[in-house]
């Protein structure tokens, strides 16, 4: 019998060995698992996850209602000196609204309503930190 797990939490018993480039995908993994989920309960559709364009990946498409958002995740362990959210850097940002602007005209989408959020997510042992930076930047001045 499958065992099911209660809305709101995130188990991972897989034991990940190997390379640590391995073991960093699947903490990512796992990231943005937690974060489609909280987005979810939040009331977004996810349209796309792990969207992929020429020069890069958005983790998370969303909508809710008119508004499509374009999420950046970002995942690191208790043990990392900085703030996942540090890593989405003036570079980073660029890409993202590159990529989004990609996805919309590959949609035919049209002039929608958009923004760019940041999900950060600390995970010490099996208990992750979630923090939701809405609208955490504007596309004005990037690209």
């Amino acid at each position: 019998m499958e065992s099911r797990q209660p809305v709101g939490r995130v188990e991972d018993n897989t034991q990940v060995s190997g390379s640590p480039g391995r073991r960093r995908r699947s903490l990512a993994r796992r990231g943005e698992a937690l974060a489609a989920l909280w987005l979810r309960l939040q009331g977004f559709v996810i349209e796309a996850r792990n969207w992929r364009g020429g020069f890069g990946e958005i983790d998370i498409v969303a909508r809710r209602r008119q508004m499509w958002v374009f999420v950046e995740v970002k995942t690191r362990r208790a043990s990392d000196r900085f703030e996942p959210e540090e890593a989405v850097d003036r570079r980073k940002r660029e890409q993202i609204v590159r990529l989004s602007r990609a996805y919309v005209a590959s949609r035919h989408l049209g002039d929608v309503p958009c923004r760019f959020d940041v999900i950060a997510i600390r995970w010490a042992g099996w208990l992750p930190r979630l923090r939701h930076y809405r609208d955490a930047f504007r596309a004005d001045g990037l690209v």
